[in-house]
């Protein structure tokens, strides 16, 4: 199987390092060519457009970081459906439109070729150490051809139905993500302003009872250290999934009060100019607000993880 990769960010880069480390050959695009400088080192190949991609590859793999360079990679002068065989399969592994991805589906299927929607959570340790999860939504015989590539890169892979069924799931879990994490910043910001001590609290809070399904193990990376300047996930790409995620429900008609609000503050937290921070930068608002700054001893809190480990499913720090 010659499999392509267009796409070599955060994710992408790790996700081929897997691909290569497990025997798979990988033909490699970027806009950037400095971007594939460690796919090439270690012995990807590489093409000039990603219209070559699908001249050489059957199996197809992208990462990229908006829907413009979705669009260009797959309807451009030099995109995918220019060379596209018969037969093969396109997996979008960004967080997509279900609009746009209904267009390239059709499109793909016009030239005999599949495209999947195949995006992915786990952040970017999880896609160095191969902890991801991958939503497959389309052609389930190109799905179980192509799993064994799928299962290099990601320790869950998941087929949840036909075409877009994959991308409705991340946006689901998006969506509610950002919603639960807002809910999260503003009810620990008002225990800080009441006098809590900030690694106290989140220690207590992990030992109630929602504490104790490790509802709130996810403040330790940026929230509650107070480092948001080392992004594993950039803010932009967050409100990207938001705008698309509530665009949705705007058109299906599902009033999505909280999430809306949880947008408001990445709105805000775009137009404050802090794009390339990490996502949990938005949760720097409601301290703001408050007149609250958390920034918790990384020491502490590690001690903490030391005598109540996290779920051995976190995909950042279990084991």
């Amino acid at each position: 199987m010659e499999i392509g990769f267009i796409g070599l960010g955060i994710m992408g880069a790790a996700m081929v390092a897997n691909l290569l480390k497990a025997g798979r050959s990988v033909t490699v695009h970027d806009i950037r060519h400095e971007a594939a400088a460690s796919a090439l080192a270690a012995g990807a190949g590489w093409a000039a457009s990603p219209a070559e991609i699908a001249n050489r590859c059957d199996t197809i793999f992208t990462c990229l970081p908006d829907l413009d360079a979705i669009e260009t990679v797959a309807f451009g002068s030099e995109g995918l459906l220019s060379e596209v065989r018969p037969g093969a399969a396109w997996f979008e592994m960004s967080t997509n439109s279900t609009d746009l991805a209904g267009r390239l589906n059709r499109a793909f299927a016009e030239k005999g070729a599949h495209m999947l929607d195949a995006p992915i959570s786990g952040g970017a340790a999880g896609a160095v150490t191969r902890r991801l999860v991958v939503w497959v939504g389309g052609d389930k015989p190109s799905f179980e051809r192509c799993k064994p590539a799928l299962d290099a890169m990601a320790d869950r892979v998941t087929h949840v139905g036909g075409s877009g069924a994959g991308l409705v799931t991340k946006l689901v879990h998006n969506c509610a993500s950002q919603t639960i994490q807002a809910a999260i910043a503003e009810v620990f910001v008002m225990g800080v302003k009441a006098g809590a001590e900030p690694v106290a609290l989140w220690q207590a809070i992990r030992q109630g009872s929602i504490g104790r399904r490790r509802t709130f193990d996810g403040m330790i990376d940026e929230f509650l250290p107070g480092t948001y300047d080392h992004p594993s996930a950039a803010l932009r790409i967050v409100h990207k999934d938001m705008m698309v995620a509530t665009g949705l429900a705007r058109e299906l008609g599902v009033p999505m009060r909280l999430a809306n609000l949880a947008l408001a503050d990445l709105v805000e937290a775009m137009n404050r100019g802090w794009s390339e921070r990490d996502a949990r930068a938005v949760m720097l608002l409601p301290q703001e607000r408050a007149g609250v700054e958390i920034a918790g001893d990384p020491q502490q809190i590690q001690a903490v993880l030391d005598s109540d480990p996290p779920a051995p499913t976190d995909t950042r720090r279990g084991r």
